[in-house]
């Protein structure tokens, strides 16, 4: 095995292996370690798993909910929890192999290691307990994710409190779950397991979901939809401890100063997660932090050792994996001599609940923080067509565009595919468009695409699907 190379990668999640992929592609001698599944947490325990169980449970809840009223009978459908979790693995397989293939395609060698620093040109690899692998490279890029963040009382065990890593590899469907935090994991795993048949409640602390991170009118829908499904959400509440009672736990936790309990079968602990800035030496060969907590990086990824760079999880926020990717393509182009910089105008970010959520650019509050004077245009998708005959019309899309001049500010979506709209938004933002580029682009019909359309006509005063007061100019 060769032991000197042009670059070094160590993780290979969705940023890792995309940096490897195209530093090769670039004629660059790349190897990338990792100690666990190719593809890392996002394809093996995270975006991937989790989006084929959402997948199932939206398939259960349509021919349970949507079929009758359709016309088909359909008798009662029981769920093979054990069958569903090996066809769960199998997407995840099937990626990881993809991903394995396109590494050997592209001459990366991989390294299967736990690595640690000695250096900045050094990195020890622990390839089994009695083997170990020191190679040297030019430069090295840290790819190594996050780690979920634990509280007072809540040690996970992936026994009866769970990470996101334990409730995605569930062998059996729990009665009951408390999920802990109301962001966009919890919500997204709770949602399906109460699809599926689990009971469901979440407790958070703020005094309502999603606080400073989606627009509020989409938070609303959300919550209307959560409670609709069942779910018992508990806001202003603050998880304290648990014991143990028979085959139960039960979870106390304060909420306005009352001492509350609920009693569940499993616990999901998701309040956020954390970059792994405390393994591999990283600190002790000199590696500085950054207020976020991750590892401080300037414009090209470098870190302050100026051979070594880092990118996902572990550098700067977001905390997504089209981030990530997008990173590892910058810090591949640097390595090869090109003047390419990360500086993106927008991160478009989706939350895979019922309906789903998708958001890029400011909310509606954001842009007159920033001092905007603005329009807000929005238009329901009740009024349309398309998702009317898919009997998915929760929801909305959003514009926030600025006053005078109409450039689009941001773009919010609730509802159906809004994971797929909202690409649409995020290159119109990135290429400084205004509401009559929207307005003036012809949208096939019938097609969930319209409300884009429609809710820049509202924001100019004459949508043609909804009834309008005329606006002021």
């Amino acid at each position: 095995m060769k032991k000197n190379f042009d670059v070094c990668i160590i993780g290979s999640g969705p940023g890792g292996y995309v940096c490897a992929i195209r530093s090769a592609q670039l004629g660059l001698n790349v190897a990338i370690v990792e100690k666990s599944l190719v593809g890392g947490v996002c394809l093996n325990v995270g975006c991937i798993p989790s989006k084929a169980m959402i997948t199932a449970a939206h398939f259960l809840h349509r021919a349970e909910h949507d079929a009758p009223d359709m016309g088909f009978k359909i008798s009662k459908i029981s769920l093979d929890f054990k069958k569903l979790h090996s066809w769960k693995n199998s997407v995840c397989d099937k990626m990881s192999k993809g991903v394995n293939q396109l590494l050997s395609g592209n001459n990366v060698t991989l390294i299967k290691g736990e690595a640690s620093f000695v250096d900045s040109k050094n990195l020890n690899i622990q390839i089994s307990k009695n083997e170990k692998l020191n190679i040297t490279a030019t430069n090295f890029v840290v790819a190594t994710g996050s780690a979920p963040i634990e509280i007072p009382g809540f040690a996970i065990d992936e026994q009866n409190i769970l990470s996101s890593t334990g409730a995605l590899d569930l062998k059996k469907l729990p009665k009951s779950l408390v999920v802990v935090g109301g962001g966009y994991i919890g919500l997204e795993i709770g949602s399906y397991l109460q699809k599926l048949g689990t009971k469901v409640s979440v407790l958070e602390a703020e005094g309502e979901l999603l606080k400073s991170v989606v627009d509020k009118d989409c938070v609303k829908v959300l919550q209307r939809s959560l409670k609709k499904s069942g779910i018992d959400l508990h806001l202003n509440s603050f998880a304290k401890s648990f014991k143990k009672q028979g085959k139960d736990l039960n979870v106390s936790f304060v909420q306005e100063e009352k001492q509350k309990n609920i009693k569940a079968e499993k616990v999901l602990l998701t309040v956020g997660r954390k970059p792994r800035v405390n393994e591999m030496n990283l600190q002790k060969i000199g590696l500085e932090l950054a207020d976020h907590g991750g590892l401080a990086v300037d414009s090209q990824c470098r870190t302050n050792i100026s051979n070594i760079f880092a990118i996902g999880d572990i550098a700067q926020p977001p905390l997504l994996a089209h981030k990530a990717s997008y990173e590892g393509v910058i810090v591949a182009e640097v390595l090869a001599g090109k003047n390419s910089v990360y500086n993106p105008k927008v991160i478009p970010s989706v939350m895979f609940v019922s309906p789903e959520i998708a958001s890029v650019g400011m909310s509606e509050a954001e842009a007159l923080q920033n001092g905007y004077e603005i329009k807000v245009g929005s238009f329901p998708f009740a009024a349309n067509g398309r998702a009317v005959s898919l009997m998915e019309t929760d929801g909305l899309v959003k514009i926030v565009s600025e006053k005078t001049t109409h450039v689009i500010l941001g773009v919010h979506i609730v509802g159906p595919e809004a994971s797929q709209l909202i690409s649409e938004a995020s290159i119109a933002i990135e290429m400084g468009a205004r509401l009559e580029d929207f307005t003036q682009t012809i949208h096939p019909h019938p097609t969930l695409s319209e409300p884009i359309m429609e809710a820049a006509e509202a924001s100019l005063g004459h949508a043609i699907h909804i009834i309008q007061k005329p606006l002021r100019k």
